[in-house]
């Protein structure tokens, strides 16, 4: 059962008004088969019509301070343009092409195009914080945003320019002292190390240390938070960690892993 959870992007609701036991964040959107479309309202729109309402993103500040949906802190990988997003204005930006074909989309535009949809937002450098909140805030999609970010103090940033509490996932460091806490089967450290956030959004594995196992996901619960795993693609993995108890998977293959909760009964 999913731990008690104080925000509404963490507590979903099906079409008969039930609890969704697991939530399915598409990472990037959906876009198999196009992989060179991450990010693109394409891939975003993909998942929506796979039934998904949860995508995961990232954010990055232009030089005029607009938030834009892309991973990279450069053009140069996903798109026929080059530079990074922080030394360039929007007016460049929006010129470049996903793929060669689909534009660069505001974050914004992610937020409004579909209002129901919740968008986990991994803010990735400083560029991009004032701008991540400024789209938040005119959007109003405090209830539907999850806001996270490898570093606390990025998040923490991006939180107090908001008017209203968003979800939040933990930072590397917050991570490294929960795991502590849980090795040394220390709850208070356990919760200490998570006082800050509403969810755990790790990897199964650190290197060659485990970080998601049934000790780790017990103390997040016990913890009261819940443990969201990244990126997994593997149907028998996801049947694993689903066994495991985690309350949330992030895969590029939201085809794969919609099967998957459909043969477990979790697909609404």
């Amino acid at each position: 059962m999913r731990p008690f959870v104080p925000h509404p992007y963490l507590d979903p609701r099906g079409a008969d008004g039930a609890p969704v036991p697991v939530l399915a964040l598409a990472h990037r959107g959906f876009s198999h088969g196009h992989a060179n479309l991450e990010n693109s309202l394409a891939a975003f729109d993909a998942a929506v019509d796979l039934g998904f309402r949860y995508v995961e993103t990232d954010a990055h500040g232009t030089a005029d301070g607009v938030a834009v949906a892309l991973h990279d802190a450069s053009l140069d990988r996903t798109t026929d343009a080059s530079g990074r997003v922080s030394d360039l204005p929007w007016a460049e930006v929006r010129r470049a092409r996903i793929g060669g074909t689909e534009p660069v989309p505001r974050l914004e535009d992610v937020l409004g195009t579909w209002p129901d949809l919740r968008v986990n937002v991994d803010v990735k450098e400083d560029s991009g914080v004032a701008p991540t909140a400024d789209a938040i805030e005119r959007t109003g999609a405090h209830d539907r945003v999850c806001v996270t970010s490898f570093d606390a103090r990025r998040r923490r940033a991006t939180l107090a320019r908001l008017s209203r509490p968003v979800a939040t996932s933990a930072g590397r460091r917050e991570v490294a002292a929960f795991l502590a806490g849980a090795r040394l089967r220390s709850d208070a450290l356990a919760r200490r190390a998570l006082r800050g956030v509403h969810a755990l959004q790790v990897p199964v594995t650190e290197g060659r240390l485990p970080v998601v196992d049934a000790a780790t996901v017990a103390a997040a619960h016990r913890a009261g938070r819940q443990v969201h795993v990244w990126t997994i693609n593997d149907p028998a993995e996801m049947h694993r960690l689903l066994d495991l108890g985690v309350d949330g998977l992030v895969t590029d293959r939201a085809d794969l892993l919609r099967d998957v909760l459909r043969a477990r009964g979790l697909w609404d």
